[in-house]
């Protein structure tokens, strides 16, 4: 159930700053080719809530075809969707008291006195969206990119909206590659 939890948190709320996008694809591979796609039985069946898999989809769909590609039932491309999830435990500090005052020795002297340290955790969920294209004739990927943000729990329906289409386009974006 916990589980379950931390991908309907990632998917539901992909914020729009600071996501991280890394891509990487087949040299080999003869990427002009490919003009038509379909999505994956895995991507229609991804383990999270079905409001936010539709909206994955209808962005991932959005994007290819602005990208130029034609949905098939016979495809050059299998393009595949998987979200996850995971919690990151971060820590700070904060140190106050003790004190300084000025004295004889170059201006400055040290008393001593009391200190004290706090350290706060922080549980935050990083969600990851990672979106392959595979080559349907040899079943290989040619092109995979990678999103992955801090996410933040309680978005409304429309941030959700704009958050996972914003993931989807910022990793699309690196389709074709330019390297």
């Amino acid at each position: 159930m916990k589980k379950f939890l931390i991908l309907l948190l990632a998917i539901s709320t992909f914020a729009c700053s600071s996501i991280k996008i890394s891509y990487d694809f087949d040299r080999k591979a003869d990427i002009s080719q490919f003009k038509t796609y379909k999505l994956s039985k895995g991507t229609h069946t991804m383990k999270i809530q079905q409001l936010d898999r539709d909206r994955v989809i209808a962005a991932v769909e959005k994007e290819m075809a602005v990208k130029g590609f034609t949905k098939s039932d016979n495809p050059d491309l299998i393009v595949d969707v998987n979200i996850s999830g995971k919690e990151v435990q971060s820590a700070t500090s904060t140190t106050s008291g003790g004190y300084g005052g000025y004295g004889r020795y170059r201006g400055w002297s040290y008393g001593g006195g009391f200190s004290t340290t706090q350290i706060n955790y922080d549980i935050d969920i990083e969600g990851t969206m990672v979106i392959s294209f595979v080559d349907a004739s040899v079943k290989k990927i040619v092109w995979q990119g990678t999103g992955t943000k801090t996410l933040l729990e309680h978005a409304s329906t429309k941030k959700k909206e704009k958050n996972i289409s914003f993931a989807v386009q910022k990793i699309l974006e690196k389709y074709p590659p330019s390297e």
